[in-house]
């Protein structure tokens, strides 16, 4: 699994028990971010959850690519038993938390967050050094 067919910029890992990318803030970056979790989490036999992590990835790579400039980086860290816990983060340069909010029936925008929080276990974030890194657990299935 360690090449990948998608434009990164950099592939860190996808050996062992974590893969990480990141991606250029492009266009397309949503579907390359998409696919690269979607491959991965197939190759680690997690096919459970693969379309899950996927479509709350695309969520959070949206918001990184509207809100901020620069690399996106995303990074899978594999449960080390069944039935325990896959750890999902998408990181980006600005170092400003997202806002959960509510959006109206309306809206275009403004429910990723709240896809996130509704489809995982725990999510949340953290500052970096150049940003900020929003997580979300999902749980595998045992």
């Amino acid at each position: 699994m360690g090449s990948l067919a998608w434009e990164v910029i950099g592939v860190i890992d996808t050996d062992g028990d974590c893969a990480e990318w990141i991606f250029p803030a492009e266009p397309d970056v949503v579907r390359k971010a998409r696919g690269a979790v979607r491959g991965q989490l197939r190759g680690w036999d997690l096919d459970c959850v693969a379309d899950l992590a996927a479509l709350l990835v695309s969520e959070l790579v949206t918001n990184s690519l509207r809100h901020a400039t620069g690399p996106i980086g995303v990074r899978l860290v594999r449960p080390t038993r069944l039935g325990d816990t896959l750890l999902v983060e998408v990181s980006d340069p600005l170092p400003d938390p997202p806002r959960e909010r509510v959006a109206q029936p309306e809206d275009e925008s403004g429910r990723g967050l709240q896809l996130v929080a509704g489809a995982a276990r725990r999510w949340g974030t953290r500052p970096g050094g150049g940003g900020k890194t929003v997580w979300f657990e999902l749980a595998v299935p045992g």
